[in-house]
């Protein structure tokens, strides 16, 4: 059989296995082969070798498939022809599993049973080996790493010839190709939170309110006194304290509070239509108050990488402010900064905490005063 006949035959039965898998991967491992044992360690010089494996997930910690491999050792001795063989065979592999979350390593351990074919002989062999792989992507479909492999081809009794067992060592680097980790879907719940207005204070006698309005500043020029007014750098009815009433917006003393929250697309910066109605309040308090300059903070949970986290929660908090920018708010008083799962408002340990700690806020950073507050 020739080589390009082995290959093929070899690729068509690893494509029409892989057809019906759901968890499989393809792995390749080049090598340098170094001969062992004699007498092929004193005819042959260090060579090659390349192993292609079809690999199927039983568990999350174990594999099953077929193998097909190559060695070629070139001659080192005058006369003497250079050696191939091929091995054809099955076998089985331990790792830690690809989808941990806790770890982005997975060394594994490998054992094959060998139909090994040297020119016109065939004989059975078998081979182990050891490595350690890293995935290259956040899908954790791709996986590199080093391995080193032991393989030996079984010898029987032939008169005439030497008898002895081919031990070949095998050392190079694995390329492996497979199912990206699947990530369960999160349930996301919305809890609203109604902040009701602070009650009016009790009426007091008109001489009382007189005085009191002529001798306590009142910086918002609202009527209300600085000294009852909740909110007195912006104006605001004394029946919410002193605080502008907007229907998803509340300003506190250090803090634009939102009773909806903000979606994203998944994984993504890009901000949901859903939630452009609640980004149009923000504008219109923004643009109602010109002094506030605010800090948009992008928060996430700690499920994933702590470094792709932070990235994500600047760019979402970037987002907000590109929307907040393209409806006239001026950028130099707007800020973005990604916290990613560095300050949680709840346990990242359930769903519920989870929820709480994806979120965007908006936090008043300054308020530069205008010409009615310094009067």
């Amino acid at each position: 059989m020739s080589g390009n006949s082995v290959i093929a035959s070899s690729l068509g039965v690893l494509l029409m296995t892989s057809a019906a898998a759901a968890d499989v991967s393809l792995k390749l491992e080049p090598g340098v082969a170094v001969p062992l044992s004699k007498p092929q360690s004193e005819i042959f010089d260090v060579g090659g070798g390349q192993a292609m494996k079809l690999l199927f997930g039983i568990s999350p910690s174990i594999d099953i498939g077929p193998s097909v491999s190559f060695l070629y050792l070139p001659s080192a001795a005058p006369m003497t022809e250079s050696g191939v063989a091929w091995g054809f065979g099955g076998g089985l592999r331990i790792k830690r599993p690809h989808n941990q979350t806790t770890s982005g390593t997975s060394p594994w351990l490998d054992a094959d049973a060998l139909f090994m074919r040297t020119g016109d002989l065939s004989r059975f062999g078998f081979g182990v080996a050891v490595g350690i792989a890293f995935p290259v992507d956040d899908a954790k479909a791709i996986w590199v790493g080093p391995f080193v492999r032991y393989q030996q081809t079984v010898n029987t009794e032939r008169a005439g010839y030497d008898t002895r067992d081919a031990k070949i060592l095998l050392a190079g680097l694995s390329f492996e190709v497979g199912t990206a980790v699947k990530r369960a879907p999160v349930e996301r719940i919305v809890i609203e939170k109604v902040i009701e207005p602070a009650p009016a204070p009790e009426p007091l006698p008109p001489q009382v309110i007189t005085h009191t309005v002529q001798s306590c500043p009142d910086r918002d020029a609202d009527t209300v006194p600085d000294n009852i007014d909740q909110c007195p750098d912006v104006s605001g009815p004394i029946t919410s304290a002193g605080c502008p009433v907007v229907a998803k917006v509340v300003i506190t003393k250090d803090k634009l509070e939102l009773k909806e929250r903000l979606y994203f697309a998944w994984n993504r910066a890009e901000i949901k239509a859903v939630s452009f109605s609640i980004l149009d309040e923000v504008v219109k308090v923004l643009q109602d108050n010109p002094t506030l300059h605010i800090l948009v903070e992008g928060h996430t949970d700690a499920s994933g990488n702590a470094g792709h986290n932070k990235r994500l929660s600047l760019r979402r908090a970037q987002s907000v402010v590109g929307y907040l920018k393209s409806h006239g708010i001026g950028r130099d008083r707007l800020t973005a900064k990604g916290f990613g799962p560095g300050v949680p408002l709840g346990p990242n340990d359930t769903a519920d905490g989870r929820e709480k700690n994806r979120r965007v806020e908006f936090t008043i950073v300054s308020i530069i005063p205008n010409e009615k507050s310094s009067k």
